[in-house]
């Protein structure tokens, strides 16, 4: 089995956040809601950003968040151009359990931006403010993988890289391979720049993370259980903050992003039952689609072994990234995992910073 690539990153300036004007870039099925906010605790946008919502074929409307690419780096010392033009491929978020488009909004999406990237992060169906199906689980792989394909035909046109984080990078790897295999709902079948896959769930689900966790860490098989499977995250501060940060987290921004976890996961994104029966995700061709693999040294819940098991599929090394926890996109140092995607980036894309 491969060997993660360690990264470890210098010190950074501190990133200030970008000042645009968010505009939605085409002609969409895409709205702005004055409908009341269905978390009790919404997200603040920051600025340049907007909260649209995308009507899917079922009626239901998912929320997305967008930030329109700027041409300079603010978290440069100088500010310098960046050469993108069309060729440069509009990004696409897909959270996963017990987040939603806010995750990404807080600090990569105003970095990626930045960096001269279109950017959109959903709000997966059941989570956030977008809305709820009927029943007792938000969906399925392939309606979840579906309901991506759709928001992406209408409302991005383009092909974007798609990144997916822990069990939304399952969804992006069922998209692949409903993609690569044709089997998306309906006509449609947009197809990828690349994806990215960040501390994902490797393709047989999360079944073996669990059993190796209860043979070799049998206490922390205990407490990712009653984090995740019995929410205690949502009730207790220190398991939530081991689960899913860094122990350097200041406590008072761990309570908060604690609050919008609990507000965001209305109902289960999945019936684990009915998501393992469904597993593993069908293989694909290798190299049919640019793919990085992306984890975390410090990640609680998905180990070096479901690293490696992600990237051996696909056929690439995967990177450990030095220093952070699982969710990697708001960790203390969140910028390290974003300078690893750019610079994978910078390469699919041909740019010359």
């Amino acid at each position: 089995m491969a060997s993660a690539l360690c990264v470890q990153s210098t010190p950074l300036r501190p990133f200030t956040h970008p000042t645009t004007t968010a505009k939605h870039p085409v002609q969409s099925l895409a709205v702005l809601s004055t409908r009341p906010p269905k978390m009790g605790s919404p997200y603040q946008l920051k600025e340049g950003q907007s909260r649209l919502f995308h009507a899917l074929p079922s009626g239901l409307q998912m929320e997305f968040i967008f930030q329109k690419r700027i041409q300079r780096y603010p978290f440069e010392e100088s500010s310098r151009s960046v050469q993108t033009n069309e060729k440069t491929p509009p990004l696409v978020f897909v959270h996963g359990s017990f987040h939603a488009a806010w995750c990404w909004a807080e600090h990569w999406l105003p970095f990626f931006s930045g960096s001269g990237f279109d950017c959109y992060a959903v709000s997966l169906l059941g989570q956030g403010e977008s809305d709820a199906p009927p029943g007792s689980a938000a969906g399925t792989l392939q309606t979840h993988a579906d309901n991506v394909a759709n928001f992406i035909e209408k409302e991005v046109r383009s092909p974007p890289v798609l990144l997916g984080h822990s069990f939304g990078g399952l969804i992006v790897q069922s998209y692949i391979s409903d993609m690569i295999n044709g089997q998306f709902s309906g006509n449609s079948n947009p197809k990828l720049a690349g994806a990215a896959l960040v501390c994902s769930v490797p393709p047989s689900g999360n079944s073996g993370l669990v059993w190796r966790y209860l043979f070799s860490k049998p206490v922390a098989a205990f407490k990712v259980t009653l984090s995740l499977a019995a929410k205690g995250f949502a009730t207790s501060l220190p398991l939530c903050k081991e689960t899913f940060f860094s122990k350097e987290m200041d406590d008072h921004l761990a309570q908060s992003y604690q609050e919008l976890m609990k507000e965001s996961s209305r109902m289960s994104l999945f019936d684990l039952k009915r998501l393992n029966a469904s597993l593993p995700v069908r293989s694909v061709p290798k190299s049919s689609v640019n793919i990085l693999v992306v984890g975390a040294s410090n990640d609680f819940i998905v180990d070096n072994e479901g690293l490696c098991e992600t990237a051996k599929f696909y056929g690439v090394i995967p990177i450990c990234v030095e220093g952070v926890a699982h969710d990697i996109m708001l960790d203390c140092s969140w910028e390290k995992g974003a300078r690893v995607i750019l610079s994978w980036l910078d390469g699919l894309n041909g740019r010359s910073l």
